[in-house]
């Protein structure tokens, strides 16, 4: 220590002693400087860099007086290299070189030293002022100019002394003391010099070595936020193709050996990665469009950006996001419950959001995808060329996705990019061959083993199924746009497979935790299993998008959405809440069988049902119904009941016209009889609740409130009327229009459910979507006009789109806006009170089993001819009668020649409906029964009608001799219509 503390006192004395001769010999000023000082044999710069030192207030003076006077020199016409080395610079290059490179870094070690005091000054230029910050600075740029032979060994030598962390922390100084962190527009003296070093990258003719990336350009200036805010020159510089792809280049390397070179963070609000990534993204749309970009830049800016994407936090909870975004893709943009501690700067983000644009997608995807086919010999498996390309479109997508807000992005990629035909074609390449590309090596969270189809699925779906919103019925089964419908098919067996993979036979995670998968945390702690979890999300979601299509017009065999491994067992465990099946058949239900769906939510209808007491003896709720009044006395009594009595039994007694409660004991068939006839009543659309479609389907009257002042407590009535039939398992003849049974499910209705509603309508929109001319000149406005009854009103699609002409630009737009006020936004009030009191006996889960053309047999049954022979097998008999009796060969010959019409009457007069159990009558409870209802053959007792016990399914018949006599009597008694008084 003693060794060391003499030491540095030699050199202090030493360096005071040289000082004192030097401003004796040149003055304290510099005034006694001339030219031939800074000549190789002059002693003037010699002793200035002993002993100079940028803290001493003296050294720093003498330093700027020197700058000033070799800028004078310079600027009077001499030239630089002469000014240094004399006539001959090759003889003494080494002393010149060694002393032009002490100067340099001792006039930008000067400038960091006294930044704070200096940072006033740091971004202004020699020609604002000579400042001693603009001096120093423009002395370097005089002597790294790149004409000068010595620029290389210079800018090697500052590179090596990790110069560019000084100059982050200059720039960072002026940073934090200005108002607002932009350039004045002219280019500084520290951009200047800036701009002179970083395009010594190694490449002919500069010299310079590589160095640690953890002092680069890339990792020490890219990561100062908002970098072309205060250098816009520099941007321009940095974007022209060689330095860009370079420095990209250099990052996707230490990206793919997973290194840290960042510098610590500034704050919490400004990450280096997010900084990093800002800068790199505003400047990619300027590299990309370079005529020269290559495919290896491209596939190194997603690298780069993947990697920094994934360390960002959530932005999707941003205002910014708009209310498309949330239409479009509900699940896509669904939040954690767990807040994210991480939180950017807002100008940060809007940085990062704004620069990932359609353009830039544009540009990005065109050269990735700009040597790849879309369709080739299935006997071709991928190459390289385009593993890389797809590999790094997917992963950086897949992270775009989960990071940013959408509503710009979907219709760029679905519409103006290749995507769609290139992943299909290579995931139908793969798929033909039976062998998938590993794209781990793209991805750096995916191990070696992870399915192939994983990281294109995670991009392809969401995509797809944004396409198929906006896709006509035309293009779709016609034109087969934008894939055959044979490709469909075999995506759809892809989706499958992939599903029930993820979802049964390797599951990621424990049962009941779907859901976590939309967590931004869930995505920074597990990304391996995150993107998994985020495939059999999206995949479900286009799968159930595809099974919409094929109800609309089959396409394909309904077995086809089934998955192969449904089984007993599988079936067993889905009935049991917080298992994995149970999962399963809540995130993708068109993976099991329509019926064995159907026997879950029968059996959980009776567990509900024996929870409150539906088997009690004794009964609270009795409904007195007259039946010339059926839907006044319904809607009071049954609007009486709290939500527990609603889950209970309910028994009825009728009054018929003359006041008198007609006979019989409601054992479950007169509330059978009940129901069916105060559905029939209340969705009548004479009553003016209900409109129907040219097909005489069913859905909310948009004008129901000019006839009902109470039509929104009738709706919530009428939804809790269906949801009472279908919660007691009793089958209404009610044919609703598809888009209302969305409503059901809470989903939303697009343009191709429209010709269910409007035909016309549609064909009108579709062919302003395809009309070729001027649409401006056809004088359309955003308003759409209403017609109730008569009435109409102008309603704006947009506020003040009456004064917005409709035009090629934005037709797209209005069709889509009519399309929505058409099918989601006129019956929005009546729809939503309708599912709340839906809602109060049928729980989401167990509709979201079903989709909307199952959801209808549910409510209906099936629309096939009745099945009597299915009713034949299921049949018991007492009193006499066996299934060979004559009497009971006569009877079913007789039914089997009904009509259609009077078979229903039957069903209704045995059972109190006039459909029967979903699944075949094996599943009616009692069972049907015939019974012998004359104890003898007599004259007298073969003239009785046939009667019936509707609560126990029970046929009370007489033993008729002859077939004409049975169908005769039969046909009188289902057409009497009499009510419960023919017993």
């Amino acid at each position: 220590l003693q060794k060391c503390f003499r030491g540095r006192k030699v050199v202090k004395a030493a360096h005071f002693k040289v000082r004192e001769e030097f401003c004796g010999a040149y003055g304290k000023y510099c005034q006694n400087v001339d030219r031939h000082c800074f000549s190789s044999d002059s002693e003037f710069l010699r002793q200035l860099l002993f002993f100079f030192n940028a803290q001493n207030v003296g050294d720093f003076a003498i330093l700027v007086e020197t700058c000033r006077s070799l800028l004078q020199f310079v600027q009077d016409g001499g030239d630089t290299v002469s000014l240094f080395a004399g006539r001959d610079y090759s003889s003494n290059h080494a002393l010149v070189d060694y002393r032009v490179k002490q100067l340099v870094y001792a006039c930008i070690q000067a400038v960091h030293q006294n930044r704070n005091q200096l940072k006033e000054q740091i971004l202004m230029t020699s020609k604002e002022s000579s400042t001693p910050t603009t001096l120093l600075l423009d002395t370097v740029v005089l002597l790294i100019d790149p004409k000068l032979p010595w620029v290389c060994n210079i800018v090697g030598y500052l590179l090596q002394r990790n110069t560019f962390t000084l100059f982050r922390e200059i720039a960072l100084a002026w940073k934090e003391s200005a108002k607002t962190g932009t350039s004045t527009g002219i280019v500084s003296s520290l951009e200047r010099v800036l701009a002179l070093i970083i395009p010594h990258i190694g490449q002919k003719p500069c010299t310079c070595t590589n160095i640690d990336l953890r002092w680069s350009f890339s990792s020490q200036i890219l990561t100062i936020p908002f970098l072309w805010q205060l250098f816009p020159y520099l941007k321009e510089v940095f974007a022209r193709r060689g330095l860009s792809q370079h420095y990209i280049h250099q990052m996707a390397v230490c990206v793919q050996n997973r290194g840290n070179v960042l510098p610590n963070d500034i704050s919490t609000e400004y990450p280096g990665y997010a900084c990093l990534l800002g800068n790199i993204l505003e400047t990619a749309g300027v590299a990309l469009s370079q005529p020269n970009c290559s495919f290896e830049m491209a596939v190194d800016l997603a690298a780069v950006t993947t990697f920094l994407l994934e360390a960002l936090p959530s932005l999707k909870s941003s205002s910014r996001e708009s209310k498309e975004s949330s239409m479009l893709v509900e699940d896509d943009t669904t939040a954690g419950d767990e807040v994210t501690e991480i939180t950017l700067n807002r100008d940060l983000e809007q940085q990062i959001c704004n620069a990932i644009e359609p353009r830039f997608l544009l540009q990005l995807t065109n050269l990735l995808f700009g040597g790849i086919p879309f369709a080739s010999s299935s006997d071709d498996g991928p190459d390289d060329k385009e593993v890389a390309a797809v590999g790094a479109a997917c992963a950086f997508l897949h992270v775009t996705f989960n990071t940013l807000p959408l509503e710009r992005i979907m219709t760029v990629l679905a519409y103006r990019t290749e995507l769609v035909p290139v992943l299909w074609n290579f995931m139908k390449r793969c798929h033909e061959n039976q062998k998938w590309s590993s794209l781990s090596q793209q991805f750096a969270y995916l191990q070696g083993d992870a399915p192939g189809w994983l990281l294109p699925l995670s991009v392809f779906c969401p995509v797809y199924k944004h396409m198929l919103t906006i896709v006509d019925n035309e293009e779709f089964y016609d034109h087969e746009k934008p894939l055959s419908l044979k490709d469909i098919r075999c995506l759809i067996i892809i989706l499958r497979q992939a599903l029930w993979q993820l979802l049964w036979v390797n599951p990621t995670t424990p049962a009941n935790s779907l859901k976590s998968a939309t967590s931004t945390s869930s995505n920074k702690r597990h990304p391996e299993e995150f993107i998994q979890e985020r495939v059999s999300i999206v995949a479900s979601e286009l799968l159930s998008q595809l099974q919409d299509w094929n109800n609309r017009r089959q396409f394909t065999s309904p077995s086809d959405f089934h998955a192969d491994g449904v089984n007993e067992f599988f079936i067993s465990q889905a009935v049991l809440e917080n298992t994995r099946a149970n999962d399963i058949l809540k995130q993708g239900p068109f993976l099991v069988p329509f019926t064995s769906r159907v026997k879950i939510f029968t059996s959980q209808l009776t567990a509900v049902r024996q929870r409150h007491g539906s088997h009690s003896v004794f009964t609270r709720n009795r409904f007195r119904i007259r039946r010339d009044h059926i839907l006044e006395d319904a809607y009071n009594q049954m609007s009486a009941l709290s939500e527990d009595d609603l889950r209970g039994v309910i028994r009825v007694t009728f009054v018929n016209e003359f006041g008198v409660e007609e006979a019989g004991i409601d054992g479950g068939g007169i509330f059978k009889d009940f129901m069916e006839n105060i559905t029939r009543a209340a969705f009548d659309v004479q009553y003016g609740l209900f409109k129907e479609t040219a097909d005489h389907l069913l859905y909310p009257n948009p004008g129901s409130g000019m006839i009902h002042e109470q039509h929104l407590q009738f709706f919530h009535f009428l939804g809790t009327l269906l949801a009472k039939a279908m919660f007691e398992g009793i089958l209404v003849d009610i044919p609703f229009a598809t888009f209302f049974l969305s409503k059901l499910k809470q989903k939303h209705n697009y343009l191709n459910d429209l010709p269910s509603l409007d035909p016309e309508l549609y064909r009108h929109l579709i062919f302003l979507k395809h009309y070729e001319g001027d649409i401006a000149e056809l004088e359309l406005y955003f308003v759409i006009v209403n017609n109730e009854y008569g009435e109409q009103t102008e309603e704006e699609l947009l506020p003040g789109g009456k004064n917005l002409r409709v035009t090629n630009e934005n037709v797209i737009t209005f069709i889509h806006l009519v399309a929505n006020h058409r099918l989601n936004f006129q019956i929005r009030q009546q729809s939503s009170h309708f599912l709340r009191g839906f809602q109060l006996l049928i729980q989401k889960d167990w509709i979201d089993m079903f989709n909307e053309h199952e959801l209808q047999l549910l409510i209906s049954g099936s629309l096939d001819s009745l099945d009597v022979d299915d009713i034949r097998l299921n049949t018991n008999y007492a009193g006499g009668y066996h299934k060979d009796h004559y009497v009971i060969e006569m009877f079913w010959e007789v039914l089997k020649s009904f009509s259609l019409e009077n078979q229903k009457k039957f069903l209704k007069f045995v059972t109190g409906c006039s459909r029967g159990p979903l699944l075949g009558f094996r599943y009616l409870e009692p069972l049907f029964c015939i019974q012998r209802a004359a104890g003898n053959a007599a004259e007298e007792a073969l003239d009785r009608l046939p009667t019936s016990a509707t609560c126990m399914n029970l046929l009370k018949l007489p033993p008729y001799r002859s077939k004409e006599q049975l169908e005769t009597k039969l046909l009188y008694a289902i057409n009497a219509d009499a009510g419960f008084d023919l017993s």
